[in-house]
């Protein structure tokens, strides 16, 4: 296995690790008892806010690692999903889980555009759609509970 696909096959593990509480607390929103789903609640959003956050240091690195045109809108978009994440964990749950998926789509979004794929290898962008797919259900998955 060379190098590269050793990486490659680590971040898709790694990313498809990094599901695990978001698939948890799709199931235990629906299944664990109802004095725990608050706090389940909780970690998802909280969660949910940390990966959007990371998902703009992923840009942001980029931009720093390769000097190319264009790397200062880039730095500057870098930040949106902070921007968006924090302010969502201040409102009430419901507000802050539509903020959220909302963050998710536009950094996927952004990810799709010709801008957004620059410096990334191909696969790359399979990973990340898969990801985004699965997040953004499994908060719709979450706000049809609270909904209920």
């Amino acid at each position: 296995m060379t190098l590269w696909s050793s990486e490659r096959h680590l971040a898709w593990c790694l990313g498809l690790a990094g599901l695990v509480p978001f698939i948890t607390g799709g199931v235990l929103v629906w299944s664990a008892p109802l004095v725990w789903q608050a706090t389940v609640i909780d970690g998802f959003v909280y969660y949910s806010a940390v990966i959007l956050s990371f998902l703009g240091g992923v840009h942001w690195g980029s931009a720093l690692q390769v000097a190319r045109p264009g790397n200062r809108w880039r730095l500057l978009l870098a930040m949106l999903p902070s921007l968006i994440a924090w302010p969502a964990l201040l409102l009430n749950v419901v507000a802050g889980l539509w903020v959220l998926l909302a963050g998710f789509i536009l950094i996927g979004s952004y990810d799709c555009s010709r801008v957004g794929r620059k410096g990334f290898p191909t696969w790359y962008f399979t990973l990340r759609g898969l990801l985004s797919v699965v997040v953004v259900l499994l908060h719709l998955v979450v706000l049809l509970r609270l909904r209920g």
